[in-house]
């Protein structure tokens, strides 16, 4: 028996949407300066980071409510939201690293549901390593330290949910403990792009 309840399920959401309006946010401010592969990486990555954190928080959502417990729908999360991070991360990293044109391939591949669970800790891992390494990058070049401490901390926070996902997340303390770790990554995630962008960071020249 799983000690969920409808509010926790609710909250769940939160940290979910904080981190689509930053995804949105910067989908918008990089499409400029991203070929149509890096982009379309980075923006399947999110999507799919999205997907996973709201099929957690349904699956939650569903079984508080005493409607089903649809296993299959919480299955999906691990898998799809490791991927995604990985996706993502690549395609910043490619924008930062490589010249970046309008006539670029188009290249992206679909989500692979991988049964290994180290591989899909090393693909969350690296994935958001990337996506932070790349934002503070982009901070450091408009000289924004603050702006950086804030992906620092997002990026630790992640780090500290998947130590948790080591812990029995059916009793209803260690739910609330990742909720307010996740609410707090997701926020800091949130804040640092708001801070991007009012820094400059659709004028930032990166590689042509």
């Amino acid at each position: 028996m799983k000690d969920f309840s409808v509010v926790m399920a609710l909250v769940d959401f939160v940290p979910v949407l904080f981190f689509a309006i930053a995804a949105v946010r910067l989908q918008r401010d990089l499409y400029n300066k991203m070929s149509k592969g890096a982009f379309a990486l980075f923006a399947t990555g999110t999507i799919n980071v999205v997907f996973a954190g709201c099929s957690k928080a349904l699956y939650k959502l569903l079984y508080a409510a005493r409607v089903c417990d649809f296993e299959a729908l919480n299955n999906l999360y691990f898998p799809v939201i490791s991927v995604g991070f990985l996706l993502a991360g690549i395609g910043l990293v490619g924008m930062l690293t490589h010249k970046q044109t309008e006539n670029a391939a188009l290249s992206v591949m679909p989500p692979v549901l991988f049964t290994g669970t180290p591989i899909m800790i090393c693909f969350m891992i690296i994935g958001l390593g990337m996506i932070c390494y790349v934002l503070c990058a982009m901070a450091h070049r408009l000289k924004k330290s603050a702006i950086m401490i804030l992906f620092i901390i997002n990026f630790l926070c992640c780090l500290g949910m998947g130590y948790l996902a080591s812990k029995d997340f059916d009793v209803a303390i260690w739910n609330w403990i990742g909720e307010g770790i996740n609410i707090l990554g997701q926020g800091a995630f949130l804040l640092g792009v708001i801070r991007l962008r009012k820094a400059g960071l659709v004028e930032l020249k990166l590689n042509k």
